[in-house]
C-alpha cells in the first residue's frame, strides 16, 4: 500500500490531497491532473482574474446575452436552483454588497445605508437569466456582478473527486482551504475519515483532520466534534477571517444578501453531504440562516447531517444545534 500527498495553491487557498493504492506512479498522475482540473477552474471562475470566463459574463451580460461554456452554465444553473431552495440566503449575485462593505479586497469598511441600498438593488437571482437553449446568460441591469467564491472550491473538489474515481482511486482525502473536504472511502486503517471540527472559541482554521478519533486531533480538549466521512464531503463556513470593528460591535465578511449586511448570531455552520458542491453552498446558507433555518436547510436533501453555533448574549456562551453529528468535549449549551 502506498500513499501520495500533494498540494498546490489555487482559488486564494490551499489544496491538499493524501491518496491510498497499490500504485504510487498512478496514484500521483491521478492526483496532479486532479489538480490540474482545479487549477484550470479557477482561471476560469475567478472573479479577481480579468481574463476569467466570470470576468467576461461579469463586463458584458448587461448588455446582451453571453454564451457560456456548458459545464459553467450547469454550474449556473445548479446555483441558481440552490439560491431559490434557500430563499436568497445563498446568493452568487451577492458581489455588489461584498464590494459595499470592503470585504472583496480588504478587511471591511462600514458603508452608508445608502450604499447598502443600492448594492442590495444589484443582487439576486431574480436578475440573472439563463437560456438552456442558447446556453447563454443575461443580466436584468447594470451592477449585477457574479461572485463564485462560495461554491466555487466545492465544484472544484467534487471535479477532482469525480477524475480521482475515474482514475480507479478508491482511499482519498482532499480539501480545499481547510473549509470544504471531500472523503473518498476509508483509509486503509480505519472506517472513515475523522474530521474535527474547532470550538469557536479556539478556532485558528475551520476543520483539521484526525488520524484515528477525538483524542488524535490537535488540541483535542477544544472541539466540539469529530465527525467522520466515507464517500461523503463537509464544509464548514465561519465568521473569523476578515472582520472589522465599528461603533463597537464586530462586523464579519460574511453576508446576508436579503438583508445586505452581515451574518449576525450564528458564527459556525457546517453541512455533509455526497456532493461538495451543495455542502459548499448550504453551509454558507446555513450560516446565514442560523439555528432559526437549521431544519428548513436540513430538510432541503435527505439524508443531511448539520452543525450550527449561535453565540448566546451572555460571553462565552454558545448554542449548538445539530442534526446527525455528535458533539465532543462540549462546554457550551446544547439545544
Amino acid at each position: 500500500m502506498h500513499t501520495v500527498a500533494v498540494a498546490r495553491q489555487a482559488m486564494a487557498t490551499r489544496f491538499e490531497m493524501v491518496l491510498h493504492g497499490a500504485n504510487e506512479v498512478s496514484l500521483r498522475a491521478a492526483a496532479e491532473e486532479a489538480l490540474d482540473e482545479i487549477e484550470r477552474l479557477d482561471a476560469q471562475l475567478s472573479l479577481y482574474n480579468p481574463a476569467s470566463e466570470i470576468s467576461h459574463i461579469n463586463a458584458r451580460a448587461a448588455d446582451g446575452p453571453v454564451r457560456v461554456e456548458p459545464a459553467l452554465f450547469r454550474l449556473l444553473q445548479r446555483s441558481q436552483h440552490l439560491s431559490r431552495e434557500t430563499e436568497g440566503a445563498f446568493d452568487i449575485t451577492i458581489a455588489p454588497l461584498m464590494r459595499c462593505w470592503g470585504f472583496m479586497r480588504g478587511s471591511g469598511q462600514l458603508p452608508d445605508p445608502a450604499e447598502v441600498t443600492e448594492a442590495r438593488a444589484n443582487v439576486g437571482t431574480r436578475l440573472v437569466a439563463l437560456d438552456e437553449r442558447d446556453f447563454t446568460i443575461r443580466f436584468a441591469r447594470q451592477g449585477v456582478t457574479l461572485d463564485l467564491g462560495s461554491i466555487g472550491k466545492g465544484y472544484a473538489l467534487e471535479r477532482a473527486v469525480e477524475l480521482l474515481r475515474d482514475a480507479g482511486v478508491t482511499s482519498a482525502l482532499l480539501h480545499g482551504g481547510t473549509s470544504t473536504v471531500c472523503a473518498i472511502g476509508a483509509p486503509p486503517d480505519a472506517d472513515a475519515w475523522k474530521i474535527a471540527v474547532p470550538h469557536p472559541d479556539f478556532a485558528e482554521q475551520t476543520i483539521s483532520i484526525c488520524r484515528s478519533g477525538p483524542d488524535d486531533a490537535p488540541g483535542a480538549a477544544k472541539l466540539l466534534a469529530v465527525v467522520p466521512l466515507r464517500d461523503e464531503a463537509m464544509s464548514v463556513s465561519a465568521v473569523w477571517g476578515k472582520a472589522f470593528e465599528a461603533n463597537g460591535r464586530v462586523y464579519g465578511h460574511v453576508l446576508d444578501p436579503v438583508k445586505g449586511e452581515p451574518v449576525e448570531g450564528a458564527v459556525l455552520a457546517a453541512v455533509v453531504l455526497p456532493s461538495a458542491t451543495e455542502t459548499d453552498a448550504l453551509s454558507t446558507a446555513l450560516l446565514v440562516g442560523g439555528a432559526a433555518d437549521s431544519e428548513r436547510i436540513a430538510g432541503l436533501r435527505a439524508g443531511t447531517r448539520i452543525l450550527v453555533v449561535s453565540r448566546e448574549e451572555q460571553p462565552g456562551r454558545f448554542r449548538v444545534d445539530t442534526r446527525g453529528i455528535a458533539l465532543s468535549n462540549l462546554t457550551a449549551p446544547r439545544r
